[in-house]
């Protein structure tokens, strides 16, 4: 089992992934993919020292937040490794944010300097007149600052990081409220690259990662720019919208060897792929799949398309990426697989008493990459962190194999007719309809009671009624479950990852 001892006192994550590939002798070859040709690891280290030395004109100190708003490729990459050299905090925020929710990440931040792109930059600006924060904007692509990159030493010593500094925040989705950071020290990316990186995906200097999130998710961050650098491989970064049309483009062009995708992606390719002519996903050696639930039969319409294998996996912010998958040569479709090396898992009562298989509680994961905690919020950083415990708010349960079943959210559970139903059940039962492309199941009152009610998105000239779909799940399921009321919508709304926002459901502003 991995423990912080395995990583140096001494430690830096940019000497890590970045300095080390040149002492290594892999200057020439290639970090990042990207629609301007490629660039190698010495190439990125010349940017991401320029770049140092820059943030360090404007005054960027170690320990001091910097917040990345930008458009993904090389200019993020080399970005976010510069401020982690000069030993700042890295936090990334999604880039199509209205104007206050970039004033929330700037108070909550605290941030002295905030690198965006030029379509962020009025959004970000505007944000900082508003909250009356005095923020240095740095403008990637602007010639100011391209003249002053320019101009920067290529040179830049790494600062005297220890592996117990902070140096990451990893915002949660705020799903349940405000976003909060989950607060990482240095030795937690090292720690999670040689757990799942190496431990599951055997990732070597060989494989080529194309992500379909964007990089402020750090789930794709870390597969695409982080654990490949560990070996030497490569990652594909863009700036557009996934798409794909898109991916496959990027797939037959590249040849990339693992794609890190979305159950809504891969259904969304299905589609496209059923649609149109069947692309050849030949250089893939494996997809993983995270960030939402992945229905058994979604995984097996994937294989019978495609036949690239899934590695379904679920991590957090609070314990920084993926703790429980499925392993290459152990899929169990439905289910999250079993915990990653370096890891113990349990689900337990609201006690903190362990179940027994198959009954449904919260998960708990314990094991080296667990956040110091919530920045600003030690109350709730009590509920949920118990030394290199973290008590997950999903509900899970365990087979009698050892597997891990996801389960929803406590907020979501339904109690339909004193009988609690997980929205999950349902939704992953209408899935498999033929006609069915997504869908999400929510409560609403009736008459005093709790019901499950539907949206279904059908696929492209289907013509399920919603009489027909409420009873495939009442022949399927428990007959308490079925939904009494099913909509049918042309979308369903989705967070800045690409997860559903169960959320916008619920107080109607889908």
């Amino acid at each position: 089992m991995r423990q912080y001892s395995d990583v140096p006192v001494s430690c830096n994550v940019t000497s890590y992934f970045v300095d080390r590939n040149l002492e290594l002798g892999r200057g020439n070859r290639t970090a990042l993919i990207h629609p301007g040709g490629t660039t190698t690891y010495a190439e990125l280290a010349a940017l991401t020292n320029r770049i140092g030395n820059v943030l360090l004109d404007s005054g960027v100190r170690p320990g001091r937040r910097v917040v990345l708003a930008l458009a993904d490729g090389v200019e993020f990459v080399a970005t976010w490794y510069a401020a982690q050299k000069i030993g700042a905090v890295t936090a990334e925020v999604y880039t199509f944010l209205p104007v206050k929710d970039f004033a929330y990440y700037l108070a909550y931040t605290e941030a002295d300097v905030v690198i965006v792109d030029a379509e962020t930059l009025p959004r970000m600006r505007a944000a900082a007149q508003a909250g009356g924060r005095d923020v240095r904007l740095l403008v990637v692509g602007d010639a100011s600052f391209d003249a002053l990159v320019a101009a920067a030493s290529p040179s830049l010593e790494a600062a005297a990081t220890t592996r117990d500094d902070v140096a990451i925040w990893k915002f949660t989705t705020g799903s349940t409220g405000a976003p909060k950071a989950c607060v990482h020290p240095t030795r937690t990316p090292l720690l999670s690259f040689h757990c799942y990186a190496r431990g599951v995906l055997d990732i070597d200097a060989d494989d080529v990662v194309l992500a379909v999130p964007k990089l402020f998710f750090g789930y794709a961050r870390d597969l695409a720019a982080l654990y490949p650098f560990g070996v030497g491989g490569a990652g594909i970064v863009f700036p557009e919208r996934s798409t794909p049309e898109l991916l496959f483009e990027l797939i037959e062009r590249h040849r990339p060897t693992i794609l890190v995708n979305v159950p809504t992606m891969m259904n969304a390719m299905i589609t496209y792929a059923e649609e149109h002519s069947k692309p050849d996903l030949s250089s893939l050696r494996l997809c993983t799949s995270a960030g939402e639930a992945l229905p058994a039969a979604l995984c097996e319409r994937w294989d019978a398309m495609f036949g690239v294998p899934v590695l379904d996996g679920i991590g957090s912010s609070e314990a920084y990426h993926i703790y429980v998958s499925n392993r290459l040569t152990d899929i169990r479709p439905g289910s999250l697989g079993t915990p990653v090396p370096g890891y113990t898992a349990r689900v337990t009562d609201a006690d903190r008493n362990p179940l027994p298989d198959n009954e449904i509680g919260h998960l708990e994961i314990t094991g080296p990459t667990a956040a110091l905690g919530y920045h600003g919020e030690p109350e709730k950083s009590a509920q949920t962190y118990f030394g290199d415990t973290v008590r997950s708010a999903d509900l899970f349960s365990r087979d009698a194999d050892g597997a891990f079943h996801y389960r929803g959210r406590a907020d979501d559970l339904l109690k339909v007719g004193g009988v609690w139903v997980a929205p999950s059940e349902i939704e992953h039962c209408l899935i498999g309809h033929p006609d069915v492309l997504e869908c999400a199941v929510i409560g609403y009152q009736a008459e005093g009671l709790t019901l499950p009610r539907a949206y279904v998105v059908l696929r492209a000239g289907a013509d399920a009624s919603p009489d027909a779909l409420a009873q495939w799940v009442k022949t399927r399921l428990s007959p308490h479950k079925y939904p009494r009321d099913v909509r049918l919508v042309a979308e369903l709304p989705k967070t800045g990852s690409g997860k559903l926002d169960r959320r916008a459901l619920r107080e109607g502003t889908a």
